[in-house]
């Protein structure tokens, strides 16, 4: 591993801590030459999905993508990024349990609007006006009010 500092190419292991689930250990190292410390993760090696697009095209699986669109959403709501990254780990588990080697954007985008409308409503709100593309007010309203009546019915039942 090389050091981040110097490119020494010698380090030696201070710390080892599994991580995310037991899938990942976190190692926390010090370079043989300038003695400073830096921290390497080791993870296993998944097989890549692809992921279909809208058009037809094709590209890697990016767990960060919905990371950033769950961060975007959950923008100034009361959700800590402890939660959303267990959203994002619980929706790579969901891609790459299914053993397809390939996976819509709607697939996608519905499993994170099952995932935030668990967690924040008004993120799961704001995700779904991009994700829907909601071209005017009365979709919009749409699906407010299914989601109201299942509030209702969650409430009651």
């Amino acid at each position: 591993m090389k050091c981040l500092y110097c490119d020494c190419t010698e380090s030696k292991v201070v710390d080892s801590r599994s991580a995310d689930d037991d899938r990942t250990i976190r190692r926390r190292r010090e370079c043989i030459g300038c003695g400073r410390r830096f921290t390497t993760y080791e993870t296993i090696e998944v097989t890549p999905v692809l992921v279909v697009k809208n058009n037809g095209t094709r590209q890697s699986f990016n767990a960060e993508k919905i990371r950033n669109g769950i961060i975007k959403s959950c923008e100034k709501r009361p959700v800590p990024m402890s939660v959303i990254d267990d959203m994002v780990a619980d929706i790579c588990k969901q891609v790459y349990n299914s053993m397809e080697s390939e996976i819509t954007t709607k697939a996608i985008g519905e499993m994170v609007m099952e995932q935030l409308k668990k967690v924040d409503e008004v993120a799961y709100v704001r995700y779904a006006s991009v994700y829907r593309s909601f071209k005017d007010l009365s979709s919009f309203m749409t699906e407010l009010k299914q989601m109201m009546k299942a509030d209702k019915e969650r409430k009651n039942g």
